[in-house]
């Protein structure tokens, strides 16, 4: 959790409406939160980025234009932990726009007018959420969530925040093939099969940077995905099709 204001979970919170962001800011503030005011998104990231929230609420309906823009940006992770909870809330309750917010990659939606006990409710989830993720390990590889921390055998191993998103993919279900489709949808949000090598170039940099030596841990199986491995439990050389890219 934000150690900002001593034990406060810090919220960001980005409504255009000056009169009802001073109300909603006012009313978590009473709920125990630290709410940090956002009148746009210009302002939303620059705030995000400065004061690494622990849950950004975000207004669709921006002055400066689309707050799924705004969520774009946080999921680009330029910046900004890719990975911070974000509670869409808007005028828009209609089950399309739900449906576009969740593509987008919120972890929440609300429609207005807010219950402020119901969004106080679906705050304290995704806190919840965060304090629950756990640290992963597949061999001498440990990846720590809530410190954001990754090292193999003791030694850190700094990610950009790309490099982090894949591994952390990776690490749900060591072992398992993610398919290209999958990692280019859930990491990088496209909602095709693209043609690009942007997979591909940020599995070789992960996979040089976890082992300079080997460059074992990222497997990358020819034509479907990649997936992870334990070099510590030798499987005797790499099954049909899979093979690396050095």
């Amino acid at each position: 959790m934000n150690p900002v204001d001593g034990n406060r979970p810090v919220l960001v919170v980005c409504e255009d409406h000056p009169p009802t962001r001073e109300l909603l800011c006012d009313q978590l503030e009473a709920e125990g939160f630290e709410a940090v005011p956002a009148a746009d998104g210009r302002d939303a990231l620059r705030l995000t980025g400065l004061k690494r929230p622990d849950v950004i609420l975000l207004d669709v309906g921006l002055p400066d234009g689309s707050g799924l823009a705004v969520l774009d940006a946080i999921r680009s992770g330029v910046d900004i932990d890719p990975e911070t909870p974000v509670i869409v809330v808007s005028g828009r309750g209609h089950d399309y726009d739900r449906l576009r917010g969740f593509e987008h990659g919120a972890n929440d939606y609300l429609a207005k007018p807010v219950f402020v006990p119901e969004l106080v409710a679906r705050i304290r989830v995704q806190l919840a959420r965060r304090r629950g993720a756990t640290e992963r390990k597949v061999g001498g590889l440990v990846l720590d969530p809530e410190a954001r921390d990754v090292r193999v055998a003791g030694r850190q191993v700094p990610l950009s925040a790309k490099e982090y998103s894949l591994l952390r993919m990776l690490m749900t279900d060591p072992h398992r093939v993610f398919t290209k489709q999958e990692l280019l949808r859930d990491v990088w949000g496209y909602r095709s099969l693209a043609h690009t090598r942007t997979l591909d170039s940020h599995a070789s940099r992960l996979r040089r940077k976890l082992d300079p030596v080997h460059r074992r841990y990222v497997i990358n199986v020819w034509g479907v995905g990649y997936r992870l491995c334990d070099p510590e439990r030798p499987t005797g050389g790499a099954g049909a099709g899979e093979g690396e890219r050095r």
